[in-house]
């Protein structure tokens, strides 16, 4: 079975309107942006994507509306993440019912683990119930659980489960999975953009970086790049990346930074859900700025790329 999920697949902001529903017009803008400018992939309904904020309403509309938005041009990858198995599924079944998408799930949260073999069971009962593709998703600040090596091997084995996003920071345990999946169909995200350029080097499938709607082009790069091998180049590209990065601390909450800047490509306004902490105008003119030296250092690429 050929690849599916790979590439560049951002985990897409969710724009939303003064009473903190989906606004549709400017969603739809976003995902096109990012399919007509070569991004592989979107991920809805993520963390980026304020998924727990949202009612449960608002968030299925969301992953309906990129589904349709993205209208096969690109692979769906779609947050169904929840605090029990029985959630996860039927959250999972509302997304079958949406069309085409993967169902992208982490350890359950707001929930004292007490072993690994918790989450192990929680994939194989989703997996009973479910037709879609399944993601596992490594997250350990929002559940609770770091997701170890063995355990991924253990989960990867349980029918439809496809792939796998690591965002733990844990790079020897990503490592054991290249390692233990190569030459295989099983599909590796990394989740941590500091570490993507290592890992598509080494073998990985490709990222997660929730800026690549704002500079699609080193993003892209930096995967074609690493795919290939090319040490120095993914090294140049990974460098403006790190400057891109350096946007997330300007405010105190990195959806507010990340949803600020993306707001500058002029789709949707900057809003994020209650009660995370808002952008302050001083940390708005300081990402204005930061966006503006970024622009330079793209075009300076380009030049000696040329």
């Amino acid at each position: 079975m050929a690849k599916k999920y790979i590439g560049v697949i951002p985990p897409i902001v969710t724009p939303v309107d003064e009473h903190e529903n989906v606004d549709e017009k400017g969603f739809r803008k976003l995902i096109s942006h990012c399919i007509d400018n070569g991004i592989h992939g979107i991920f809805v309904a993520g963390s980026n994507g304020e998924c727990l904020a949202l009612t449960q309403k608002e968030r299925d509309r969301a992953i309906k509306i990129a589904i349709d938005e993205a209208g096969g041009r690109v692979p769906v990858m779609a947050g169904v993440m929840d605090s029990s198995t029985r959630r996860v599924i039927e959250n999972t079944k509302r997304l079958e019912q949406m069309g085409d998408a993967a169902a992208v799930i982490t350890p359950v949260f707001y929930a004292r683990h007490a072993t690994q073999d918790e989450t192990v069971r929680h994939f194989e009962e989703i997996s009973r119930n479910t037709a879609a593709d399944l993601l596992i998703y490594n997250i350990p600040p929002f559940t609770g659980q770091t997701l170890t090596a063995a355990t991924i091997i253990k989960i990867a084995k349980i029918d439809k489960v496809v792939g796998y996003k690591d965002t733990s920071g844990s790079f020897p345990e990503f490592q054991k999975c290249l390692s233990h999946f190569k030459g295989t169909d099983f599909v590796l995200h990394q989740g941590a953009t500091n570490l993507a350029a290592a890992s598509m080097l080494l073998g990985a499938d490709g990222y997660i970086p929730s800026m690549a709607p704002l500079f699609p082009e080193p993003h892209i790069a930096m995967y074609e790049y690493g795919r290939k091998g090319d040490i120095a180049n993914t090294m140049a590209c990974n460098d403006l990346i790190a400057e891109i990065s350096t946007i997330w601390p300007i405010t105190k909450s990195q959806t507010a930074s990340t949803k600020y800047a993306l707001s500058r490509l002029g789709f949707f306004d900057k809003r994020v859900i209650q009660p995370t902490e808002p952008i302050q105008p001083d940390e708005e003119k300081r990402i204005d700025a930061k966006i503006e030296d970024i622009k330079k250092l793209i075009a300076n690429f380009r030049e000696v790329k040329a």
